[in-house]
């Protein structure tokens, strides 16, 4: 089965992204509508399309010099596993880019698509948004597992005279997880530059068209009249269909290089390494089966809540998971040197699984109208803005507690029960533990149903691109009430992935952090030495850093957006008034928010990239602070970011249905003032965080051997 298992994970990658290609296929061979609702749908395609490009043509020169670093510098003793580690880094950029292609491409043409079909009700327009938010979600997972699966078999099997590869059995099988630990690193660095640009990007002109658009000129969501709507419905695809797809891409993949490369250590000398290795690939592989069957049954009533159908996916992919891969575990391990009881990493596993969909209820308890918390943040709205923003500020520090305890047990399930797996021995003969290993197969537990969580996730975004066409293009009331519903149960859905992305950044970060230990040789963390003290608060600070650098990029690119509608509704007559054949530059818009992220993007990103790099070139036992205290704090501030913001965008929303007094009162004035603070908290530097943790901590692995002193 050694020889067996990385093909039948490359097939099951492949099987990924074949379902894909057959749901882009259907989705695109649906009605895309009238002319003027297709017209408004290419608008959005054009800006989405040159936002992309000009966004990786930007960050491109910056990854070459990473990968050029790579190739010169990293050895491992005298072994040049640098180029190799160069090679499958530039593999994991192309990967990860093309997921944020892939997902954006068949997003803004699956937009107009369920406009036409919420004509015909909500069950069909629920069914098209899912399959086009399906093309992302099973391309991330098919993309990351046939990734890790191709450079696992590059460097194993395919060796051969005359080729590139000749020189690769030299490195040993030890390097096997060095280089895939450089294909993960690929893939967060397009991700956090892909999270950046795009979150500055969507944020600047939501809070654009909100405070001009709703505030000063009271005319609705989505209005043509405003300027910034084709920016608004465009920064929804580059922030969450291609940032969002790249972001999810790369936790998945960093939960699958975490546990290979701490199991190659832990079973090394045993004969059985590969099974450490191929183990996480085979759960993988399990997970995309079973997203594929969840991805079936999403079959929405005419009078049901979508939100219900969408968490059915959700569970049945993790029940799925978890019946399908106690039997995958036990009978992999079996018989295998060490390992005294399989059905421990199973455990683990399920910790994991479990704690991310916890995490993700806590989400939604806390960002959901349909709990007390949202309604009594709305309520709080009636007394103004200021008693907003501070019951929204207060919400998201609280929810961090509840997201805390549940992560901490599913750290300390994972560890018991790895240990227990091993037969209780503390660690292996090179220092890894069975305990550290369960932690690592948490983080992959729960990422298993990555394809379902980022399908509903990205579904988000076509429903709202939907009821923006749906207004621009004079639809009746009646498809505007669908889209609305749609859209209000992709908030929800939204927040809820957003607490499966950073519940794994955290887990997964640990076991690359341990990873990290032992390639840099450092044995212990001691707070009585000064350098350990000094990277533990640096670490600390970056985060706060992190997050300021993105809010003041999206208020200084928020506040040219406000100036051009103003501008426009000043100097274009008849454009406020709705006068036939008036239009607004929509143009305009779209560029200052392509200027403004582009320009922006830069500082945040690059400082996650180069800081490990520069304090571990002066101490390794400081970098380890460093990395200790930027996983903690990171965590907290995405926890508390993700849900203060969802949860004033849906007390907004609660108002907007005709509670508290509606629209166009002071309180639903409040409300959205609270809606664009909390934009950049959820959509810009709270996604960010859990990027930023792991690039910071993959790129400590994989330039370990340059702080070995």
């Amino acid at each position: 089965m050694e020889n067996a298992w990385p093909y039948i994970t490359l097939i099951a990658g492949l099987l990924g992204l074949g379902t894909a290609g057959f749901y882009a296929w259907w989705v695109l061979k649906q009605d895309p509508g009238d002319e003027k609702m297709q017209s408004i749908s290419r608008h959005i395609q054009e800006g989405a399309a040159a936002f992309l490009k000009r966004e990786y043509s930007t960050a491109i020169w910056f990854l070459l010099l990473v990968a050029l670093a790579m190739f010169i510098f990293v050895k491992n003793g005298d072994l040049p596993v640098g180029r190799y580690q160069a090679l499958a880094y530039i593999f994991g950029v192309l990967c990860s880019g093309s997921i944020g292609v892939i997902g954006m491409t068949v997003s803004t043409r699956a937009n107009c698509r369920t406009t036409q079909a919420a004509k015909e009700g909500m069950g069909r327009a629920l069914r098209l948004a899912f399959r086009g938010g399906s093309v992302t979600g099973l391309s991330v997972v098919g993309m990351g597992l046939f990734g890790v699966s191709l450079v696992y078999l590059l460097m194993t099997k395919w060796w051969a005279p005359n080729t590139v590869l000749q020189v690769i059995p030299e490195l040993g099988r030890n390097s096997v997880p060095d280089v895939v630990a450089a294909f993960g690193l690929g893939a967060s660095s397009i991700a956090l530059f892909a999270r950046v640009g795009g979150g500055i990007f969507t944020k600047a002109a939501d809070v654009g068209a909100d405070l001009v658009g709703k505030v000063e000129a009271g005319i609705p969501e989505d209005d043509p009249r405003n300027p910034a709507v084709i920016a608004d419905n465009v920064g929804d695809n580059v922030g969450d269909v291609a940032g969002m797809g790249a972001d999810l891409y790369e936790s998945y993949v960093g939960s699958i290089v975490a546990p290979v490369a701490l199991g190659a250590i832990l079973f090394a000398g045993t004969g059985h390494a590969w099974k450490g290795m191929v183990l996480p690939l085979a759960i993988a592989a399990v997970g995309i089966a079973c997203s594929i069957l969840a991805s079936f049954i999403v079959r929405g009533k005419e009078s049901g809540h979508p939100g219900r159908s969408l968490s059915l996916a959700t569970y049945s992919a993790a029940v799925l998971t978890t019946i399908a891969t106690f039997f995958l575990v036990t009978l992999f391990l079996r018989n295998t040197p060490g390992v005294k009881n399989p059905v421990g990493f199973f455990i683990g596993i399920v910790a994991g699984l479990f704690a991310g969909m916890f995490i993700g209820q806590v989400s939604e308890v806390y960002t959901s109208d349909a709990f007390p918390i949202v309604k009594n943040l709305a309520q709080s709205s009636t007394t103004g803005s200021a008693t907003n923003i501070l019951s929204g500020i207060a919400v998201g520090m609280e929810s961090t507690t509840a997201s805390i305890i549940f992560l901490v047990g599913a750290i300390a399930a994972a560890y018991l029960a790895g240990r227990w797996a091993m037969g209780g021995s503390a660690a292996g003969s090179l220092g890894v533990s069975g305990g550290i290993y369960g932690i690592a197969l948490a983080a992959i537990g729960m990422l298993s149903t990555t394809g379902t969580v980022v399908a509903v996730d990205a579904y988000g975004p076509i429903a709202d691109n939907a009821g923006g066409i749906a207004e621009m293009s004079g639809q009746p009331p009646e498809v505007r009430r669908i889209t609305d519903s749609l859209d209000a149960a992709g908030n929800t859905t939204a927040a809820i992935a957003k607490g499966f992305a950073i519940a794994s950044a955290g887990v997964t970060a640990l076991a690359l952090f341990r990873a990290f230990t032992d390639a840099a040789k450092v044995s212990s963390i001691d707070l009585s030495h000064y350098q350990t003290v000094i990277g533990l608060f640096l670490g600390a600070a970056f985060p706060f850093l992190f997050a300021a650098l993105a809010i003041s990029a999206v208020g200084k690119a928020a506040n040219k957006m406000v100036e051009e509608v103003r501008r426009q509704f000043r100097e274009i007559p008849g454009l406020l008034e709705g006068k036939e054949g008036v239009s607004a530059e929509y143009a305009r818009c779209v560029d200052i928010s392509t200027r403004g992220a582009l320009r922006y993007m830069i500082a945040p990103a690059s400082i996650a990239v180069l800081s490990p790099i520069v304090i571990g070139l002066w101490n390794a036992e400081a970098l380890a602070g460093y990395l200790g205290g930027a996983l903690v704090v990171g965590f907290l501030m995405a926890i508390f970011m993700a849900n203060a913001g969802g949860a004033w965008d849906n007390a907004k929303k609660y108002i907007e249905a005709g509670n508290l007094g509606g629209k166009g009162t002071p309180t639903h004035a409040a409300a959205v003032v609270g809606d664009t603070v909390g934009d950049p908290f959820k959509d810009t530097a709270g996604p960010c965080m859990n990027i930023m943790i792991k690039v910071m901590t993959v790129i400590a692995l994989v330039f370990a051997p340059l702080f070995v002193k």
